[in-house]
């Protein structure tokens, strides 16, 4: 049985409460996918602070069922920047069904990454799909739901600390398992290119759905 200590919470009064959810919310509305990188260093401090706050994430058990792992060697990057344009200029030309590339093309995607290469950190999330114990495995609970959480904090600490993020899921991508050395264990999650926006980055003019569409209400 797990040891039980005294729960630290601290009880806001109704107007902080107020203000820091509304300036999250504002905050937040401004995070934006981007693609186009600066190659502009990035303090390392606010990349371990943002995984760190990833890691506090709820997860199935307690299990932790993640893995972040933080590349900023060039040449690393390269090799991933190669691997993941080798499928994705398969999947362009030939694995993706009409119906998902008239879905992509307003955005003017292809499968050219070069910002795989500019921004200045790679973070790849790997999902724990056991654990291990010697030679015996200890299954994992829910660990899609918990690495999804832990994904969703770590966007959101990234976007806080002023950084520019990508969601990049390049299939299939058991080329991150091996170029990044990464036990049988561990398979890949999520790639997030992390860093600052370039000068001239632009992004779609795409809104998001209202409340009314996305909150329902029930008595």
């Amino acid at each position: 049985m797990p040891e039980f200590i005294p729960l630290h919470f601290d009880r806001l009064d109704p107007a902080t409460q107020s203000t820091r959810s509304l300036e999250f919310r504002q905050i937040m509305a401004q995070r934006r996918t981007i693609r186009d990188f600066s190659p502009e260093p990035v303090p390392f401090e606010l990349i371990e602070n943002a995984i760190a706050t990833a890691a506090s994430a709820p997860s199935g058990a307690n299990q932790q069922p993640w893995r972040f792992v933080v590349v900023s060697d060039a040449e690393i990057k390269h090799q991933i920047r190669l691997a993941a344009e080798a499928e994705e200029r398969e999947n362009y030309e030939s694995r993706f069904p009409q119906e998902w590339l008239d879905a992509l093309a307003p955005f003017g995607t292809n499968w050219e990454k070069p910002f795989l290469d500019i921004c200045p950190y790679l973070i790849v999330v790997f999902r724990i799909d056991y654990g291990l114990d010697g030679d015996r495995k200890i299954k994992h609970y829910y660990v899609q739901e918990s690495v999804g959480i832990a994904c969703g904090l770590l966007l959101s600490a990234l976007h806080l600390a002023g950084l520019a993020t990508l969601t990049h899921t390049p299939s299939p991508m058991g080329f991150l398992t091996q170029i990044l050395n990464r036990p049988a264990n561990e398979r890949p999650f999520l790639l997030i290119p992390v860093g600052y926006p370039a000068p001239d980055a632009q992004v779609p003019a795409l809104p998001k759905k209202p409340l009314s569409e996305v909150m329902t209400v029930t008595s």
